[in-house]
């Protein structure tokens, strides 16, 4: 297999994970907590930024299409932003992300996150009270997307496996 059909097919497996992550979710109060900000984080250290963009973006654009279309396209622009953030400040060497430097990457796509959805959901596809309402658990959100992901890149063989099928 060639080196672009490896990654073609890596970033399809990333795609797919990211819109089927899209589907589980915990319900809490106004709504519900998902999942798919671990892989979206996950995509973006191990991705160039535009790929990590167009593979978190619309990955999770297409989750949205059949699972909840009225924030579909505030969140393939809150999630392409987050990836590509946070891919374009660890830096180009995917195999050696210092931990300090992960750690503000994600922290920083945290914030992109919470804001995004927050102003999205005020100005564009809910109201202001409901996305205050929704505030707190956008936090609990992106803090769970920033552990995970943060304890799967450096803990276990996964990432490994990825980067090395992506060169």
């Amino acid at each position: 297999m060639s080196k672009s059909t490896k990654q073609l097919t890596m970033m399809a497996l990333l795609m797919a994970m990211t819109i089927a992550l899209s589907t589980f979710s915990i319900p809490v109060p106004g709504g519900h907590l998902y999942f798919v900000d671990f892989i979206i984080c996950l995509t973006a250290f191990l991705l160039p930024p535009k790929y990590a963009a167009f593979v978190a973006g619309g990955g999770s654009f297409l989750g949205d299409v059949f699972f909840n279309p009225p924030s579909m396209f505030v969140t393939l622009l809150v999630h392409g932003f987050q990836a590509y953030a946070i891919s374009s400040l660890v830096g180009t060497d995917k195999d050696n992300i210092p931990k300090w430097r992960a750690i503000g990457a994600l922290l920083v796509g945290g914030v992109i996150m919470v804001v995004g959805y927050s102003l999205g959901r005020a100005y564009f596809y809910s109201t202001p009270a409901y996305a205050l309402m929704k505030l707190p658990f956008e936090c609990i959100q992106a803090l769970f997307g920033i552990i995970l992901s943060f304890i799967v890149y450096y803990s276990t063989p996964i990432a490994g496996e990825f980067r090395k099928h992506l060169r």
